[in-house]
């Protein structure tokens, strides 16, 4: 699998991304049932609220070589300051939307 993960830019500063490398390594949660490497292209923001770069993000994840896009658990479950994204499914939307179908995408990473 070759990943690339899209987190809130709200959260960067306190947030350094540990515990999704963490599930990824040890292939857990959603990387559960994942079969061989997974090698990690890019970890990006979403381009602040509302988002406004999350379409672009995902463009230029697919045109560095990912195969599947996974938000950080920040977007999803407000991981770790217990406010989730009020934009998530309209992040989504518009990922799954520019990455296309032969993309893989996980809501969240723990």
């Amino acid at each position: 699998m070759k990943l690339g993960i899209i987190r809130c830019m709200q959260t960067e500063d306190y947030c350094p991304g540990t515990t999704d490398f963490a599930f990824i390594r040890a292939k857990k949660g959603v990387f559960a049932d994942v079969e061989g490497d997974i090698e990690i292209i890019g970890f990006t923001n979403c381009g602040g609220c509302p988002g406004k770069k999350v379409a672009m993000r995902a463009r230029d994840l697919v045109k560095r070589g990912v195969d599947t896009i996974a938000f950080a658990s920040c977007i999803r479950k407000g991981t770790p300051v217990g406010y989730p994204c009020p934009f998530a499914e309209k992040l989504e939307e518009l990922v799954r939307k520019e990455a296309g179908e032969a993309v893989t995408f996980f809501d969240h990473t723990h």
